[in-house]
C-alpha cells in the first residue's frame, strides 16, 4: 500500500509533477484506501472499473480485497510509475484514455460497479454520463471535493441542491458516506473530501420519459437560479401563456424557484411538455 513517503518517492523519481488541469491528488493512506473498498462493498472476484488510479494506492486496495480492476487513466506519463506498483499484476488491466470521451462498456465489459478517487474537475460530470449513459453500472462509491459530493446527494429545498442533484436523484440513491480529511492526498488539495455512495434506482415518476427530455427541463429549470420558474421556463422556448399552461397541466406551481422542486415535479413538466417516449437512459 501507498504510504506518503512512497508517493513522494515515486514523483521524484519518475520526474511527476501533479497536474492543476488534470485535478490530481494522489491518495496516500493506505487505511483511507481500505475504507473505500470496504464501504464500496467490493467483493472477491468481481470486476471493478477504476477511474484515475494515479500511483495506484486504491488500486492496490481493490486488488487486496480480490477484485479484478480495469483502471482507466488519462495521463499517460504516470504509466511508469504505475506499472511499477502494481508490479506486473495480471489482475488489473490499464486503459490510457479519457472517461469523459470512452467506451466504458467496451472497456470494462465485465464491471457492474465503478470505485474511483476521482478528479476534481471532472466528478460531477463523469457521475452523470455513467448513469445516463452505462445502465451496466449499478453502484458507484466516489471519493469527490465535499461541496461536490454535497450537491450529488442533496434533497430539494437544501442550499447544495441544483441541476445536478435533480438529474442525480431521478436516475439513483445517491448519500454522503464519509468525511475524507485533505491530508491524505497529495499534493494536499484547499479542500475536504467527501465519499459518496451511488445506487442505481430510477425514480418511478421518470417511467417512459426519454432522459434527454428530462434533463433538458431541468436545466432550464435551473438556468436562472434566482428567478421562478415562471421565468426560467421560459428558455425552453416558450412564451408566457405556454409556460403557464404547462405549469396548469403539470400541476406544478410557477411561482416557486427550481430549488423547491423534486424529481417528480420535473417528471410531471417534462411529461407534459414532451410525452411519454419510452426511451431509458441508455448508450449515448
Amino acid at each position: 500500500m501507498l504510504t506518503p513517503p512512497r508517493v513522494r518517492e515515486l514523483l521524484d523519481r519518475h520526474g511527476l509533477r501533479p497536474s492543476r488541469s488534470l485535478g490530481q491528488h494522489y491518495l496516500a493512506d493506505p487505511n483511507t484506501a481500505r475504507k473505500v473498498v470496504r464501504l464500496a462493498g467490493v467483493e472477491p472476484g468481481e470486476t471493478v472499473l477504476e477511474v484515475g488510479p494515479g500511483l495506484g494506492s486504491l488500486t492496490l486496495a481493490l486488488r487486496a480485497a480480490g477484485a479484478t480492476v480495469v483502471a482507466v487513466e488519462v495521463d499517460a506519463r504516470l504509466l511508469p510509475a504505475l506499472t511499477e506498483v502494481l508490479a506486473g499484476d495480471r489482475g488489473v488491466v490499464v486503459e490510457v484514455a479519457d472517461a469523459l470521451r470512452a467506451d466504458l462498456a467496451a472497456l470494462a465489459p465485465g464491471a457492474r460497479r465503478l470505485v474511483a478517487n476521482l478528479p476534481y474537475n471532472i466528478a460531477a460530470t463523469l457521475v452523470l454520463r455513467v448513469l445516463a449513459a452505462y445502465p451496466q453500472f449499478a453502484d458507484m462509491t466516489v471519493m469527490v471535493q465535499r461541496e461536490v459530493g454535497e450537491r450529488l446527494a442533496a434533497a430539494p429545498g437544501t442550499a447544495a441542491y441544483g441541476g445536478t442533484s435533480a438529474k442525480v436523484a431521478a436516475l439513483a440513491e445517491a448519500r454522503v458516506l464519509a468525511p475524507v480529511s485533505r491530508r491524505v492526498f497529495i499534493p494536499e488539495p484547499r479542500v475536504d473530501s467527501v465519499l459518496v455512495g451511488i445506487c442505481r434506482r430510477p425514480h418511478p415518476a421518470t417511467e417512459d420519459l426519454a432522459w434527454p427530455a428530462l434533463a433538458r427541463v431541468i436545466d432550464a429549470a435551473f438556468s436562472q437560479r434566482r428567478k421562478t420558474l415562471r421565468n426560467s421556463l421560459r428558455t425552453l422556448g416558450l412564451g408566457p401563456e405556454a409556460v403557464e399552461a404547462l405549469g396548469a397541466r403539470a400541476g406544478v406551481d410557477l411561482a416557486l424557484r427550481a430549488e423547491r422542486l423534486g424529481v417528480g415535479e420535473f417528471a410531471a413538466l417534462t411529461r407534459t411538455l414532451e410525452g411519454p417516449a419510452g426511451d431509458r437512459p441508455g448508450r449515448v
